[in-house]
């Protein structure tokens, strides 16, 4: 019959390192004691060893050496006779049952064991650090259980305790049902200012959730996760994402949870960089002051590419500029911070400086400027009471130069009928143009007007 070496090795280590303590605490220091008393007796060496060569001093010596090693061997295997308890924390449990057909509530995920014995013992099961916890389920129905969490005990010499030790479970039949995937971005922000993810395909389009029916009943959604920080390297075309978890939430956003089959997707990611260059329309807000206009106004950049989506760049056809010209007395420069357009997301230029210059104000009527209607309600129509409310005068201000070529084609007077009904009202005109040098002031400020039905 072969012996089984590996069973025996803790408890040899366990002599070897008595001996140790021995040699260590006891033989080396007695040794060194001898030969300091050696040195110092160095004169008179031949005494000394005279001495100590006799079989008397011999028997002494030996007998001195026995009775400690005796003490200290008998003071440690009354230790390790002493009963102890030690407790191991944490430690994982293991389930038995078959998971393709039910799902376990209240199931322990770990436990602590108390081990209840002698030192020598305690000490051998650390060695073997076997401590296997497990519940098994199998054979149970549908319903609420109290089980016993079973320890596989390294040695059959020490008692345990285990905290918990009974669980109470509640064991339901594990139900299925199908979600759509829908594909969250996160940290989309951190994504060069200039790219823009067009579009996400993903290689399913619907998983199966399973899970205990009442829990199944709370999922309002499964969504796919893709971080943007993950993306390898992301430029224009498409770029392929594998392994993108998958998560199960309820109405409120709350996390579900459930088994999600498959819990990961793969996509195709495009990204585009989609552009549009766009003039600087320069806007003076506020009034110069009184008998001056404003003559010119420049800037270092007249056109600037903007980054964004392609359905907001379609509505833009300029980027404005604001200036306050409020009071302004002389020509004067500003540095001003292009603001971007709701949904633009980035600039090729961020700042702009504008220089304006102002010369002598001058005043000409325009004449003969018609009158447009806004916001009509459907199935009515408009009429001007006379010939008067049909085109009117609007007085132009500016630098002369500026003003001469002015006709009544570039000015807008419009009239907005939102919240008129049938009858004869009467209506402000407001007037607009298109240099923002010059200002425009009707000279007919309202006009009558008579609305019908089609």
């Amino acid at each position: 019959m072969k012996l089984n070496k590996k069973k025996f090795k803790p408890i040899k280590n366990f002599f070897v390192s008595i001996a140790k303590f021995v040699d260590k605490f006891i033989v080396i220091p007695i040794t060194k004691f001898f030969l300091s008393i050696t040195n110092f007796f160095d004169k008179n060496g031949k005494y000394f060893e005279k001495w100590i060569t006799k079989t008397n001093s011999l028997i002494f010596i030996s007998l001195i050496m026995a009775l400690a090693t005796f003490f200290v061997v008998d003071s440690k295997s009354v230790q390790l006779s002493e009963t102890s308890a030690e407790v191991i924390y944490d430690q994982s449990v293991n389930y038995i049952y078959n998971q393709e057909a039910y799902v376990v509530e209240g199931l322990p995920e770990s436990v602590d064991i108390t081990l209840i014995g002698r030192s020598s013992d305690l000490y051998l099961a650390r060695q073997l650090s076997t401590h296997d916890v497990t519940i098994d389920l199998s054979g149970l129905k549908p319903g609420t259980h109290k089980v016993n969490l079973n320890y596989r005990q390294s040695l059959s010499s020490i008692d345990y305790k285990l905290d918990p030790s009974v669980a109470t479970v509640i064991i339901y039949p594990k139900k299925s049902n199908t979600k759509t995937v829908t594909i969250d971005l996160l940290n989309d922000d951190r994504l060069d200012e200039k790219l823009f993810i067009k579009e996400i395909k993903s290689d399913t389009d619907e998983v199966y959730i399973k899970g205990a029916e009442h829990v199944l009943s709370k999922v309002a959604t499964v969504k796919a996760l893709l971080d943007v920080n993950n993306i390898p390297n992301p430029s224009v075309g498409d770029i392929a994402m594998k392994d993108i978890p998958l998560l199960a939430y309820d109405e409120s956003g709350n996390i579900i949870d459930v088994e999600i089959v498959p819990s990961k997707i793969d996509a195709t990611i495009k990204i585009t960089s989609p552009s549009k260059e766009l003039p600087v329309k320069i806007i003076p807000k506020g009034n110069v002051v009184f008998g001056k206009a404003i003559s010119t106004m420049t800037s270092d950049v007249t056109k600037i590419t903007v980054y964004g989506d392609e359905t907001v760049l379609e509505s833009l056809n300029y980027i404005p500029i604001e200036i306050d010209v409020e009071g302004l007395k002389d020509s004067k420069e500003y540095s001003e911070t292009i603001k971007k357009p709701t949904g633009v997301r980035a600039l090729s230029s961020n700042t702009i400086n504008i220089k304006v210059t102002l010369e002598e104000e001058a005043t000409r009527e325009i004449t003969d400027v018609r009158i447009n209607s806004i916001n009509l309600a459907s199935g009515l129509v408009v009429n001007a009471a006379s010939q008067n409310d049909i085109m009117i005068p609007v007085i132009v201000k500016g630098v002369s130069s500026v003003i001469e070529g002015i006709d009544a084609s570039s000015i807008a007077a419009t009239i907005d009928l939102s919240g008129y009904g049938e009858g004869e009202h009467e209506v402000d005109v407001v007037v607009t143009g298109t240099d923002e040098r010059v200002s425009y002031t009707p000279k007919t400020k309202k006009v009558k007007i008579i609305i019908k039905k089609l």
